[in-house]
């Protein structure tokens, strides 16, 4: 190789070594590279074809949307991509690892299952991406090993409060895909709308699905085009996702190495479903509070967090077979009912819920709360599948078996380790997006409890020190959030997710000793900025602004 082709070689090699996000276990350069151009074919190696098939039409449509390079779906005489199964051999893999390397005839993806061939071809699509400004595409020659640190690496997103289509759910997918997070936690019930069709109960949707808007006076700054032009009339606001929609949806994420969990929020923030049936709500509810749902993306005008009635056995009848067709769309192990914020003064004035905590010798309201997850728990295990809620459901104790997801601070998902029960850390300070990342005089509108900067996600620790060794393994991951009291727009929920996504799952999939706050905003300079800006992809500026003066 003569000394220009190697400076040359050498120089792109470092240039392209910034771009992966997360950073991986292990990166190596070597001479050489893999030029990426029409004449490449596909190689499937102990994988059967259904599964190898959609893995090589999902990279060679990316590849050629992004840079008009159509690769053969089949081998050439010339050079390939390899997919290779090695069906658990490779020890040094987990089941989400997988080794890419890439020679001058080759490039080859190795991994024990489909998970980690799907995430290798991650890694290979932000290094073509990378690599795109330069014709032929060039990839210096590598080989990478990779494995996460952290398996459950999620993402929490409220469309009750503003609804989002499903071509905005798949792009939603598709970043998480492309940044390696694996679970998507779909907030789809609360107070402001209900937007899963259930067909036993289609009021949930006829009714609970829309509310009357009230024109607001938020003006989203800097930019005017988050805030919908409203002319001080009311309108009617909603929408809600079919069955067959929530299906495409499901096995969209699957084909992406993701597993939906729906949230089902009970028993509070349950207006949206006590305005379609109210017989399900506490005697006082229906007397004291309005029938409908009312959100203005500034202040909810009930004032109330509306429960389901705790002491009546119709209830539970409802909120069951309201399961049984979840059960039925998502496959997950996991189904989270909620459990927060409930407003027990409602129990408490409520006579039939007085008269359950008697017969069953509940001492309060947080042992009745107790008893309703239990029963849901119960419910559960008993169709082979386990429950999930927020940390409130410690109060009054919380079902054996279940996970615990700690929002509030770190305090119950400490307190749920030591119990020796799961725990998915999701601590609103700083894992909750839909609060500032920045000084609000320059952002928009957003919930100001706490700045959740982008540096602040990265550095965040989420096994807490107090915990003893043993007890550390219980947290099973973490999971960010977006609450969309404030997010009406497609444009706005990409200015909040983006760079703090890639950060997060930095943080969660990265080892400790390969995590450096700088080098991670290098990377995002080098092979992520231009990328969402080709696709149209808003995002956060203040990170970018600094690589451009």
């Amino acid at each position: 190789m003569n000394r220009v082709l190697y400076l040359l070689v050498a120089f792109c090699s470092f240039w392209a070594q910034g771009q992966f996000i997360p950073a991986p276990d292990n990166v190596s350069y070597q001479e050489g590279s893999f030029v990426l151009d029409n004449s490449t074919g596909v190689v499937l190696e102990k994988i059967s074809n259904d599964e190898g098939k959609a893995l090589v039409q999902y990279l060679s449509k990316k590849i050629e949307d992004e840079t008009a390079v159509k690769i053969s779906q089949k081998k050439t005489t010339q050079k390939n991509i390899v997919f290779e199964l090695t069906e658990r051999a490779d020890k040094e893999l987990e089941d989400e690892g997988y080794k890419l390397k890439i020679s001058s005839s080759e490039i080859r993806i190795t991994a024990n299952f489909r998970a980690g061939l799907f995430y290798g071809v991650q890694s290979l699509l932000q290094y073509v991406y990378s690599n795109n400004t330069q014709q032929p595409i060039q990839l210096a020659n590598l080989e990478v090993t990779d494995s996460p640190n952290v398996k459950w690496r999620g993402f929490v997103l409220d469309v009750s409060r503003h609804f989002y289509s499903v071509k905005t759910i798949k792009e939603m997918l598709d970043l998480m895909a492309f940044y390696k997070l694996n679970v998507f936690h779909w907030h789809l019930t609360d107070n402001e709308g209900w937007r899963l069709e259930i067909k036993k109960y289609p009021k949930l949707t006829s009714v609970g699905a829309w509310r009357k808007e009230i024109p607001g006076s938020v003006i989203y700054k800097p930019d005017s085009t988050y805030v919908k032009k409203l002319d001080g009339k009311p309108f009617i606001y909603g929408g809600y996702y079919s069955q067959d929609q929530v299906k495409e949806i499901v096995a969209y994420a699957q084909e992406r190495n993701i597993t939906v969990i729906p949230e089902i929020d009970m028993p509070g923030h349950s207006g949206a479903a006590l305005t379609a049936y109210p017989e399900f709500s506490c005697e006082k509810h229906i007397q004291e509070t309005p029938n409908s749902t009312l959100w203005n993306g500034v202040v909810n005008p009930l004032d109330v967090n509306l429960n389901y009635c705790a002491g009546q056995e119709s209830t539970f009848e409802f909120l069951e077979d309201v399961l049984t067709e979840v059960l039925a769309l998502f496959p997950s192990t996991y189904i989270h009912v909620g459990g927060d914020e409930v407003d027990k003064s409602y129990w408490e004035k409520c006579d039939k819920c007085q008269v359950r905590m008697k017969e069953e010798k509940l001492g309060d309201a947080h042992e009745l709360q107790s008893y309703f997850i239990k029963r849901m728990a119960r419910f559960l295990e008993e169709n082979d599948r386990k429950l999930i809620g927020w940390d409130e459901i410690l109060e009054g104790g919380a079902p054996k078996n279940a996970m615990v997801m700690s929002w509030r601070g770190e305090k119950g998902g400490i307190a749920t380790a030591k119990l020796k029960q799961e725990v998915i850390m999701v601590p609103s300070n700083p894992l909750y997006f839909n609060r500032y990342q920045d000084d609000p005089e320059n952002e928009p509108f957003a919930a100001s409890f706490s700045i959740n900067t982008l540096e602040k996600v990265y550095q965040y620790n989420i096994i807490p020190d107090v915990l003893s060794e043993e007890e550390k393994k219980y947290i099973k991951g973490a999971q960010f959030a977006i609450w969309t009291e404030f997010i009406s727009s497609v444009e706005h929920l990409e200015y909040i997710l983006l760079p703090r996504m890639p950060a997060f799952a930095e943080n969660l999939w990265s080892k400790p000793q390969n995590k450096n706050y700088e080098d991670f905003i290098s990377r995002l300079h080098k092979g992520h900025f231009e990328y969402w800006k080709r696709n149209g992809i808003r995002f956060h500026p203040k990170e970018y602004q600094k690589s451009i003066y």
